[in-house]
């Protein structure tokens, strides 16, 4: 019979959005326009609120350490990852797929910077979202769980965005006004968008909480 433990699927959906992140972040897709301002977002835009989802719903149900174990995990993929993309992209193509090897390496090469911003920007994000929920809940107990999601998502989506952006595109030959005023343009509205996609998926985490402790099975901490 097919079956699938409720955690192992929670933790593979995890790992499956971090890889999407990482893999195909590299597309934007228009938002809105604002008079002459073209807003645009990557697409991996529309995963990360779910990383975070998942992260929280964890911590819910199964306590800071197993959420710490998972982020855990899933900054390892990232690594393994990267590890493994520059090792594909370096080895020479086969007489077959010589014609398609700039492409691939188009879209699996990888810069050092941003592959390391990235990682960074992930490890404390995430880390940050688990400790603030967590203390949340030792706060406040089992109630409002659409506060302490939203609160902890907010504040490590701005660390993580914050963090990405400066260290991915910060221009050490500029002055730090030029640079601010360029990150801010940047790092503000992808907050803001992220931060609406974290309120709107809020009542998914409720879901998730639930289907966890369907059955009586899973003991909240």
């Amino acid at each position: 019979m097919f079956k699938i433990q409720k955690l192992d699927f929670l933790i593979s959906f995890y790992i499956a959005c971090i890889a999407i992140s990482e893999l195909m972040s590299g597309k934007t897709f228009p938002l809105l326009n604002i008079g002459f301002i073209h807003l645009s977002a990557s697409v991996a835009i529309i995963v990360v609120p779910l990383v975070y989802l998942i992260n929280d719903t964890i911590t819910e149900v199964y306590g800071k350490p197993k959420a710490q174990s998972v982020v855990r995990s899933g900054l390892l993929m990232i690594v393994f990852l990267l590890l493994f993309s520059i090792l594909a992209t370096a080895l020479p193509a086969s007489g077959m797929f010589v014609g398609s090897e700039k492409a691939y390496e188009l879209i699996f090469g990888i810069s050092i910077r941003i592959s390391a911003a990235s990682l960074i920007a992930f490890a404390i994000g995430e880390f940050a979202d688990v400790l603030v929920f967590y203390r949340i809940r030792q706060r406040l107990g089992k109630s409002k769980l659409w506060l302490r999601t939203n609160a902890s998502n907010f504040l490590s989506e701005f660390l993580d965005t914050v963090i990405f952006f400066t260290l991915a595109f910060y221009a050490l030959n500029q002055p730090f006004a030029v640079n601010f005023s360029f990150l801010a343009g940047l790092v503000i509205p992808y907050w803001l968008l992220k931060c609406f996609l974290s309120i709107i998926e809020t009542p998914l985490v409720y879901v998730a909480v639930n289907w966890l402790r369907l059955g009586g099975k899973e003991k909240s901490r």
